[in-house]
């Protein structure tokens, strides 16, 4: 029960709500039941009202979403939405609400424009996992703050097709001369925008089951949720 020693007599006051989605329409991750666990048992902790879908049709009414703080795309791949679903997302997020991607956002929707603009960047390849040095950009962020400056973990580490624009704030980098198969030189692989009133957080880490027992990973997570559902604003 690591995340709960973390996290004890550390209620938020604020209650967010939260609607997740692992809808896949392409490769289906063996950890999504384990981010599913680790996710549930922190909304427990933090006081969050969270609800896990496969339903896509849980994201076609604007109206219905909007009583949602933040959604969470955890490892969905491929095309998950239709076009009336992808309405009702982009103005969720553009009137205030949150977006997280988990591990897979890169790998989502490739022929949505509006969400390729907020995610950033497409998914390339990616080389065996590796155990890698993740070099910590941003030490103020609620997402990052909390990480080593110099931190080495093992996970499946994405590659993207293209360098990621300027007007994105990055959190994390790959140092690509500490493991084989780094294709992009300097190598974000976690950030941050705003867009309009709402807020999109990418984060590529989180492959494997292990990765849901990793005391700052999780941490690395919980801060993600707090910054896109506006916790403490």
């Amino acid at each position: 029960m690591l995340l709960l020693n973390l996290a004890s007599g550390q209620l938020h006051a604020q209650t967010i709500k939260l609607l997740a989605i692992s809808k896949t329409g392409g490769y289906r991750h063996g950890a999504i039941p384990a981010a599913k666990a680790a996710l549930t048992l922190m909304a427990q902790q933090q006081n969050w009202n969270i609800t896990f879908t496969e339903d896509s049709l849980q994201f076609s009414d604007y109206k219905a979403l909007k009583q949602y703080d933040a959604i969470i795309f955890v490892m969905t791949t491929g095309n998950i939405f239709s076009e009336k679903e992808q309405v009702a997302v982009q103005k969720f997020v553009e009137q205030g609400g949150g977006l997280l991607t988990i591990h897979t956002g890169t790998d989502t929707e490739y022929d949505w424009p509006w969400y390729n603009a907020a995610i950033g960047a497409k998914f390339k390849s990616h080389p065996h996992q590796q155990q890698a040095k993740f070099l910590i950009k941003d030490a103020a962020h609620p997402a990052s703050k909390m990480l080593p400056q110099e931190w080495i973990r093992f996970d499946e580490l994405y590659n993207f097709r293209e360098s990621i624009p300027d007007n994105l704030h990055v959190l994390i980098e790959l140092d690509e001369t500490s493991y084989t198969g780094g294709t992009m030189g300097k190598h974000p692989i976690a950030w941050y925008q705003t867009i309009k009133k709402g807020r999109v957080l990418q984060t590529a880490l989180g492959h494997t089951d292990a990765s849901y027992k990793e005391s700052l990973f999780l941490q690395h997570l919980q801060g993600a949720i707090d910054w896109v559902s506006k916790v403490n604003r």
